[in-house]
């Protein structure tokens, strides 16, 4: 992509700056995990993040800025609430660890770029999502049109071609990821529908199907395809560990789609050259 400030070759040429740089992007990505869980939380439960400061959940004790940091303040405490002794999910945690490593590997892949931005600013929305669909069961709307919206503004970032002006390549990343989201977001429509039918069950909410138009969008078609071998993959090791009939299929389309962000060109080469 165009609006590439540091390319990852100049971060891996000085291996201080790097750290510097990598550290600071787990930092920030730790940091909007946690509120990121707290807005996801009050809006299942009721409330605003506009409203009140953090509390336990089980003692309602107002937390301090020391039981705040992400992650360090739950294994500094063991997992457990200072002013009663209760036991805090392991979730809080695992959100601001994992959004904090997901922005380090973002700027190890992409450097500080335009690129980098656009799956950090996703990554933030597939979150969200995930974290609600976690607890309620759905999908709702304005995030997957915060992901087209985010989507369409990076369109002005498409990558430079030889000898090609801005508008052959936003126009070239627009078909791409139309004809991307058309064919896994219609793909999962049409198989979800055949698949309902015959069983009488419904398979896929329209939130997944919605999402996986998102990841379309996001990857091509290629890689589209891989993200929905993925998601499938996490699907059922989710459902392994969860032990319900019921079982949110939101978060594993979006780790499969951040991880194919990421790789996903890369193994859909590494694919076609062993044929």
């Amino acid at each position: 992509m165009t609006g590439t400030l540091f390319p990852p070759e100049f971060l891996f040429a000085d291996r201080f700056f790097c750290a510097y740089v990598v550290a600071l992007a787990f930092i920030l990505g730790s940091v909007l995990g946690s509120f990121l869980n707290c807005m996801a939380w009050r809006a299942v439960h009721g409330g605003s993040v506009r409203k009140g400061r953090s509390r336990c959940t089980h003692c309602g004790h107002i937390l301090s800025a020391a039981e705040l940091v992400p992650v360090f303040s739950y294994l500094l405490l063991r997992g457990r609430c200072r002013h009663c002794g209760e036991r805090v999910s392991p979730r809080y945690m695992l959100t601001e660890l994992s959004l904090g490593l997901f922005f380090a590997a973002a700027v190890l892949r992409f450097g500080v770029s335009a690129e980098a931005l656009r799956a950090a600013g996703l990554a933030c929305i597939l979150l969200s999502l995930s974290l609600i669909d976690l607890d309620s069961y759905r999908i709702p709307n304005h995030f997957i049109a915060a992901a087209l919206l985010w989507w369409t503004v990076f369109l002005f970032f498409a990558p430079a071609g030889r000898g090609l002006s801005f508008w052959h390549r936003a126009g070239a990343a627009l078909f791409e990821g139309v004809a991307g989201g058309a064919a896994v977001g219609g793909g999962m429509l049409l198989i979800s529908l055949l698949f309902d039918r015959l069983t009488g069950k419904e398979s896929l909410g329209g939130g997944d199907i919605k999402l996986f138009f998102a990841a379309g969008l996001y990857l091509g078609p290629a890689a589209g395809l891989l993200c929905v071998i993925l998601s499938c993959v996490f699907g059922l090791v989710f459902a392994l560990l969860r032990r319900q009939q019921r079982i949110p299929f939101g978060p594993a389309i979006s780790s499969a789609l951040l991880l194919c962000l990421l790789f996903g060109r890369q193994v859909v080469i590494w694919y076609m050259n062993l044929l």
